[in-house]
């Protein structure tokens, strides 16, 4: 019963979010690219797993924590791939998507390792760079 319960919110809580897009994006050539499907199943994805640690575990664990960060990145490559013109979707490909994503994850790890350290550490410098050149990389197929 439960279980079912789980499901039934899950599949709720993925409606909600697909209307929410669906309003504010550019329909047609840019939600049938190869990026934003990428983009979408690591959403679908992170936002599954949120709904069944939110079961467990309370907003201040690590993990629900990761999580949130990773949706928010998540989302603000969204508003970017649906800042890009219907003329230059080709740009929309399968290799931008996949960087988005390790960008995100990245970006986690980056969190989560200055919720630990300073600015300063060496493990937060390296990660910081990290994400500074998938940036570099999303930015130079999307200009």
């Amino acid at each position: 019963m439960h279980f079912q319960r789980s499901i039934f919110l899950l599949i709720l809580l993925l409606i909600g979010a697909s209307a929410a897009y669906s309003q504010a994006s550019e329909p047609g050539p840019i939600r049938s690219s190869p990026a934003y499907a990428e983009v979408l199943l690591r959403r679908t994805r992170l936002q599954a797993d949120l709904e069944a640690f939110l079961a467990d575990y309370t907003e201040a664990n690590p993990k629900i924590i990761d999580l949130r960060v990773e949706l928010a990145a998540i989302n603000k490559s969204l508003d970017r791939v649906y800042a890009v013109k219907p003329t230059e979707t080709g740009k929309l490909t399968l290799a931008l998507g996949r960087l988005i994503v390790e960008q995100a994850a990245l970006q986690t790890d980056l969190a989560r390792l200055l919720r630990s350290y300073s600015g300063d550490h060496a493990e937060v410098k390296r990660a910081k760079r990290k994400v500074e050149i998938f940036e570099s990389a999303i930015n130079e197929i999307l200009k």
